[in-house]
């Protein structure tokens, strides 16, 4: 089949690699325009471009989406049967009821668990055993679509944003390649979402990233772990902020929350129930380091 596929950060990158490994033919990319980055507002291309420019695959980057009919003439003209859709903006009606077979998402969550912007986030903050991915059918509401299918995976103790994220990336490839197939074949049943049992992803923001040390060892450890290495949690100590990576949850309950005790390689701090044993940290303006790197040069 012929398709084009829209997607913008590095874990759209796997699920484009296998369409272009497969027997159909990506015949564009649509990826968010370039942006100026850093002191030397220096160009970057997103992972998608520059994956398509080494494949030689023809970009499109609109400045819209909506209300832009130049973008609909010039998405026509490749006479698409699919869209398939990795981690791009919310497209308009008018864009994913182009193609003949329709358009689909890939979600990183089992839907209706998990809408919207970070459920790889959410579901290990939430601490939350098992997850997986969704491709679904678009529709006008943001992901509410009939599914084609969901893949699971396990999430383990050790895992955190990133390596889920990765974990997540390989097995959305393998879940958009069959979906092509059973598009292609005509073989799938749609499967209704229960809107009953959403929860929400929404965005991750700075204060959803400073932690309440009130709140249980094992609640505060699952955040560190939902946003490390980015954007990590966080405290504030001497007006500096201090992002923390890694934590262990310790089984004691002699120190209150916030109260910090240091040994020459030892971090712990007290949280509402249980304290937290500090792996990994940075201090603002320093480099991360282990917990005993950094008790070497700072004092609480």
């Amino acid at each position: 089949m012929k398709i084009i596929f829209m997607g913008t950060p590095d874990f759209a990158i796997p699920s484009l690699q296998t369409l272009v490994n497969s027997k159909h033919k990506v015949n564009a990319v649509v990826t968010a325009p370039d942006k100026e980055r850093g002191r030397g507002q220096k160009v970057s291309f997103t992972p998608v471009k520059e994956f398509a420019l080494q494949n030689k695959i023809p970009v499109l980057q609109p400045e819209k989406l909506k209300s832009n009919p130049q973008l609909v003439d010039e998405l026509k003209k490749y006479n698409a049967d699919l869209f398939v859709v990795v981690a791009f903006k919310i497209l308009p009606k008018e864009v994913f009821t182009i193609p003949p077979k329709g358009s689909f998402n890939l979600h990183a969550s089992l839907l209706p668990k998990y809408r919207g912007a970070a459920p790889i986030q959410w579901a290990l903050i939430n601490g939350e055993t098992e997850t997986g991915v969704t491709t679904f059918k678009l529709e006008e509401q943001v992901d509410t679509g009939n599914i084609y299918l969901k893949k699971k995976t396990t999430i383990k103790p050790e895992d955190n944003f990133e390596s889920l994220h990765e974990k997540l990336s390989e097995l959305g490839a393998e879940a958009v390649l069959k979906t092509v197939d059973m598009i292609e074949a005509g073989k799938f049943e749609l499967n209704k979402q229960i809107d009953s049992l959403a929860t929400p992803a929404p965005k991750i923001t700075k204060e959803i990233c400073q932690i309440d040390w009130n709140k249980s060892a094992v609640e505060v450890h699952n955040l560190v772990r939902g946003l490390s290495p980015h954007p990590a949690a966080f405290f504030i100590y001497d007006e500096k902020v201090i992002k923390i990576y890694e934590t262990e949850v310790v089984e004691r309950n002699d120190l209150k929350a916030f109260q910090i005790v240091q040994t020459k390689n030892e971090l712990i701090i007290g949280c509402g129930k249980n304290t937290l044993r500090i792996v990994e940290l940075q201090q603002e303006g320093r480099k991360r380091m282990t917990a005993e790197e950094f008790l070497r040069g700072f004092r609480f």
